[in-house]
């Protein structure tokens, strides 16, 4: 059903004053949808939704809202109220709601929060930014190997109300060791009496609490699961991250490096529409400035060849070509290097395979463009110095890009920066310089200026 017939029956159950019935509705709209259809109304109708839903049902929808519209709710919410959301929670959703609210909403939903759950958060908000630490649930079944599968069953059924995902069981010692891991699956089709330790995997697949998210993400990736044990450095199991964790730090990653590859400084979680005019151009700006000081290295070079353009007008119809085709080449490369770097295609280690790789790609490439423009000179201008001067450009131009567009991303993840600052920008601005170098320099050789 669209959004739009499921706000138009609310409001009509609203409407008929059908409060029964429009409970029992809402129970079973997905909780994704939620954020959608609370935009979508004023705020009076948002909290007698939100208090018409269940308290599960109502910490499902709170985790759907983003950051602006669940402290609008907090404020509307009685303490009592806010307790209950607070209880529903899972950990790591706790953990990222206090990351993102003001100190006094975080105030108020402290003094609202369980104090044995209020450790957990204040523990779990050590770890450093960005590390499997900070994504993990404390929330997770751990079974001891000398349970058999009837007692395991027992154990799951008094704490799976509570729990994050019940599809993946840890199995830790007394002191909180992790032996191992069993799918439920694995127990469905076990004899009652088995022992766990008898059934369980030992090869047990695990991060860090201080591993990167990034390479937290990866795992995921490779190894297809929906949930990883995260253990302290002394094995002891001390959280998971689910799979839906993984996705939003995908998300987030992508939107970054999408942000950095146009020259834009990541902006602090705001959707577009809600982002100031000024935040934008703040955003935006710092880099511009940088790219545009830097092109002036360009405009530079053209100038000091000012007699070459004096006797030979014609050279300059060909720099825009040559420098938007150089632009475009490191682009292409640069993008195909930080994917591989990303999905762990290539490393630093294979920096040489990638130039010798990029450079003959490079060379059939600037062959073709060349070829395709002295014919296009040929036929317009019938010059055939020009021609050559063009076509040795575009094959040094291109080598140039590409080569660039290889060896700069490399080098970023080698320093441990993000290769994607090594991006189209900066690599479109160092080879406009170094055609337009190139170019003046073949001509003046070639026409003896």
């Amino acid at each position: 059903m669209e959004i739009e017939e499921i706000i138009e029956k609310i409001d009509k159950l609203i409407e008929n004053k059908k409060i029964k019935d429009l409970r029992e509705y809402l129970e079973n709209i997905n909780s994704a949808d939620f954020p959608s259809i609370l935009e979508n109304v004023d705020e009076d109708k948002t909290i007698m939704i939100y208090r018409l839903l269940s308290k599960e049902k109502a910490a499902e929808v709170f985790v759907e809202l983003d950051h602006d519209d669940q402290e609008k709710l907090i404020n509307c919410l009685t303490d009592a109220e806010i307790k209950n959301v607070m209880n529903e929670l899972y950990m790591d959703d706790a953990v990222d709601l206090i990351e993102e609210m003001p100190s006094n909403v975080v105030k108020r939903i402290l003094a609202n929060t369980k104090p044995a759950n209020r450790k957990i958060i204040n523990e779990l908000l050590k770890y450093p930014d960005d590390t499997a630490g900070t994504l993990m649930t404390t929330e997770f079944i751990d079974l001891k190997e000398n349970m058999t599968v009837e007692d395991a069953f027992k154990f799951i059924k008094r704490k799976e109300l509570k729990k994050e995902t019940v599809y993946n069981c840890y199995v830790v010692t007394i002191d909180r060791k992790l032996l191992g891991v069993i799918d439920i699956k694995d127990l469905l089709i076990a004899e009652r009496d088995e022992l766990i330790k008898d059934i369980m995997d030992t090869n047990v697949v695990k991060v860090n609490t201080l591993e990167d998210q990034e390479e937290v993400t990866r795992m995921f990736d490779k190894y297809n699961y929906i949930a990883l044990p995260v253990v302290d450095q002394e094995n002891r199991l001390v959280g998971i991250i689910t799979i839906d964790d993984a996705i939003d730090v995908i998300q987030e990653e992508t939107l970054e490096d999408f942000e950095k590859m146009a020259a834009i400084r990541p902006d602090d979680g705001d959707t577009y529409l809600k982002t100031s005019v000024f935040k934008h151009a703040k955003n935006r700006i710092i880099w511009l400035l940088v790219l545009m000081i830097s092109a002036m290295l360009t405009g530079q070079v053209i100038e000091n060849y000012e007699a070459a353009i004096s006797t030979l007008p014609l050279l300059v119809a060909f720099i825009p070509m040559l420098m938007d085709t150089g632009g475009n080449c490191g682009s292409q490369t640069s993008t195909l290097i930080i994917r591989g770097l990303a999905m762990n295609e290539i490393s630093t280690k294979d920096i040489f395979k990638a130039i010798w790789k990029e450079f003959r790609v490079a060379l059939i490439v600037g062959i073709v463009l060349a070829i395709a423009n002295s014919i296009r000179i040929m036929i317009q201008y019938n010059d055939l110095k020009i021609a050559i001067v063009v076509g040795i450009t575009l094959i040094c131009t291109v080598i140039m890009a590409k080569l660039l567009g290889c060896i700069l991303p490399m080098a970023a993840k080698k320093l441990k920066l993000d290769p994607a600052i090594m991006a189209a920008p900066l690599i479109t601005t160092i080879v406009d310089a170094l055609s337009v170098l190139v170019f003046f320099n073949i001509a003046t050789v070639m026409f003896q200026i």
